[in-house]
């Protein structure tokens, strides 16, 4: 007989197909439909970030260079909460996943146990965030299902949790598909949550759209001077699709190297 439901865990609006994990050829891969792939691990190096999704979203880091809480909506295969427990060494984690399914594959996709400094949180993220207090650095929200971004993710109210979460000067980082019908309306609820300090890298991670969105920073004193970090955000202010295809993948690609030195020995 199975034990009673907990009425206080979180609940699929919809039974959804258990996730598939395939391996071979040296890699992992997360699937929440066949051939649908969600994450996919390099078993001889499993923090690396194989898709290149996950790379862009490390350019949160030109806004935020050393945040001290990461906060991820979606935990997939792990890959970014991977990434960032090493290459972030100072950074408290918090990761939020609604399917107890997919938290069961942690240690098939290498993912940390919880400690004082990196937790997985069984929770549904929009009844989390609405509770939670401005704390984050960094808001990563990358909770695809089998159907998309479900429509709660990419809501005003959500949006406005998420930038009730974040710290002055912290940013959120929202992937969704360039094709997605629902993408033009999420676009303009971010810009409105955020005051239109929204900005992306064109072209540079497929029809994966990786938006920032910045919450204005505490203003400077007079004459004081102004961090790199600080000059970007004003930038984002003023631009929205940012630069070449080409060339944006080529800073994708510089910023991941940077971020992937400070785990290796005698790094600073």
């Amino acid at each position: 007989m199975p034990p009673p439901s907990d009425p206080s865990r979180p609940r699929l609006p919809f039974p959804a197909p258990p996730p598939l994990v395939r391996t071979g050829n040296g890699r992992r891969t997360l699937e929440f439909l066949a051939g649908n792939v969600q994450s996919e691990m390099l078993l001889a190096d499993p923090s690396a970030l194989v898709l290149a999704y996950t790379r862009a979203i490390m350019c949160f880091a030109l806004f935020v260079p050393r945040p001290r809480h990461i906060v991820m909506v979606g935990l997939g295969g792990g890959s970014l909460a991977k990434f960032c427990h090493r290459h972030f060494p100072c950074a408290r984690i918090t990761v939020i996943e609604l399917r107890a399914d997919v938290i069961a594959l942690r240690a098939q996709f290498a993912v940390p146990p919880d400690d004082a400094r990196f937790q997985v949180v069984h929770a549904d993220a929009g009844s989390w965030l609405a509770g939670a207090r401005a704390s984050a650095d960094v808001l990563i929200v990358d909770g695809f299902d089998e159907a998309g971004l479900p429509p709660a993710l990419g809501s005003a109210r959500f949006y406005g949790d998420c930038r009730r979460a974040l710290v002055d000067g912290g940013v959120l980082v929202a992937n969704i598909f360039s094709y997605d019908p629902a993408y033009p309306g999420m676009l303009q609820r971010l810009r409105l949550m955020f005051d239109d300090r929204v900005c992306w890298f064109d072209q540079a991670a497929g029809n994966n759209r990786i938006l920032f969105a910045v919450k204005a920073p505490v203003p400077l004193p007079p004459g004081a001077a102004t961090p790199r970090a600080l000059r970007l955000q004003g930038w984002v202010a003023r631009r929205h699709g940012l630069g070449l295809g080409l060339l944006n993948r080529l800073l994708v690609g510089a910023v991941v190297r940077a971020l992937a030195r400070r785990g290796r020995p005698g790094a600073r």
